[in-house]
């Protein structure tokens, strides 16, 4: 495999040869945030506006998403030296911080509670998210998991059933915030990770079967969960209440057609369409620049994930197998959120409450999306520095 590597890697050009990162990988991921901070700031004008909170500065929101890219460039480049062997050795601490980090937060009067839900620390300067932290901790989670237990990755008991066990743990803490939207994500991060793993089908078999069950339940025993689900199958039958939101996403999606109504005109984002500038953005960036910018938007993911992908295969051919999984984790992590994001919005799937990675408004998001992409292209450059046999 290592030979099928190299030999790949020096058809390349000399230039090709000499870039010591990935720069299509790069620039795909500038022009997401770049996109996101634009409409984040179109989408949040009239709110900020009309908040006493943030003082009535029409800017805000855009100051602040600014400083939470910076912050999170800035955490990217720090993580970007940390070499992924690293990351191996501390994945099961880091799992146990995140624990710790649930835990808290659904402890009355130490996590803070928005619109009924309790799923922020506050940290004085911006709220800490745990269940974001949670997605890349778990990514390294599973990674070093499924390394650690390959020899007996055809064991229901002795590899699958642990990490069951876990997830359990992390998805009743998730529950309780409640979280629905980050507990499926990082259920499939889990098991795409297993499953890229090599783990056989059969390993699968028992959880394959459990799982509709379970989600039946979840929704069924919930009554805000049983009301989405009923509002998502016909948002029309009551969009002044259950179906409020959703019907407007509908609109805006209605209203941009093929070019949108321009940059900027948004009639939904004007109190209309409740989290224009988070959950709900791609319905504002439909309406503004119609289906030419959501075709964009999809095909810039499309790009990054094909991206990931094709890292986490070239670190495969080079026997570097916690690196891969990692790679191909985040891949599974940003392509299911951003897929569920804009199904949630184009109403073909129930709201989860779900931000658009990279784009949305939002802290957390932002600052573990950057440090994800810097753990990309970490692996991007050393799998590029093994097959010149340069120590990494």
């Amino acid at each position: 495999m290592i030979q099928s590597a190299v030999k790949l890697f020096n058809s390349k050009t000399a230039t090709a040869q000499s870039v010591e990162y990935d720069a299509v990988l790069t620039w795909i991921v500038v022009a997401i945030l770049s996109i996101g901070l634009v409409m984040v700031y179109s989408s949040s004008i009239a709110t900020a506006e009309a908040s006493k909170a943030t003082g009535y500065q029409q800017s805000y929101y855009l100051l602040r998403h600014s400083l939470y890219i910076f912050l999170g460039v800035l955490a990217g480049v720090m993580a970007f030296q940390i070499p992924s062997k690293t990351w191996q050795g501390i994945a099961p601490f880091l799992f146990m911080l995140g624990v710790v980090l649930l835990i808290l937060v659904v402890i009355p009067g130490v996590g803070r509670e928005v619109n009924g839900s309790r799923r922020w620390l506050s940290l004085y300067v911006f709220n800490l998210q745990p269940s974001e932290l949670m997605k890349l901790i778990v990514v390294l989670y599973a990674a070093d998991y499924t390394v650690r237990k390959g020899i007996v990755k055809n064991s229901f008991s002795k590899a699958f059933l642990p990490m069951f066990v876990v997830m359990l743990i992390v998805g009743v803490l998730l529950l309780t915030e409640p979280d629905m939207g980050a507990f499926v994500v990082i259920c499939a991060i889990a098991m795409c990770t297993l499953w890229l793993g090599g783990y056989k089908l059969k390993v699968f078999a028992a959880l394959l079967m459990a799982l509709p069950a379970a989600f039946t339940a979840l929704i069924v025993f919930s009554p805000y969960r049983l009301q989405r689900v009923t509002s998502f199958m016909d948002p029309w039958a009551d969009p002044f209440g259950k179906g409020y939101q959703l019907s407007h996403a509908l609109i805006a999606f209605g209203r941009g057609e093929w070019f949108g109504v321009g940059l900027g005109a948004s009639v939904e984002k004007l109190f209309y369409l409740p989290e224009a500038h988070t959950d709900f953005l791609m319905a504002v960036i439909a309406e503004e620049l119609g289906l030419v910018g959501v075709t964009a938007i999809i095909l810039l993911f499309a790009g990054l994930i094909s991206r990931a992908f094709a890292i986490g295969r070239q670190a495969v051919m080079l026997d570097r197998l916690f690196a891969a999984l990692v790679a191909q984790g985040i891949a599974a992590w940003l392509g299911i959120q951003a897929m569920i994001n804009i199904g949630v919005n184009m109403g073909v799937l129930p709201t989860k409450g779900l931000t658009l990675p990279l784009m949305s408004y939002g802290g957390s998001g932002i600052l573990v999306n950057c440090v994800a992409i810097a753990m990309l292209l970490r692996i991007d450059w050393e799998n590029r520095r093994v097959m010149r046999g340069l120590p990494i």
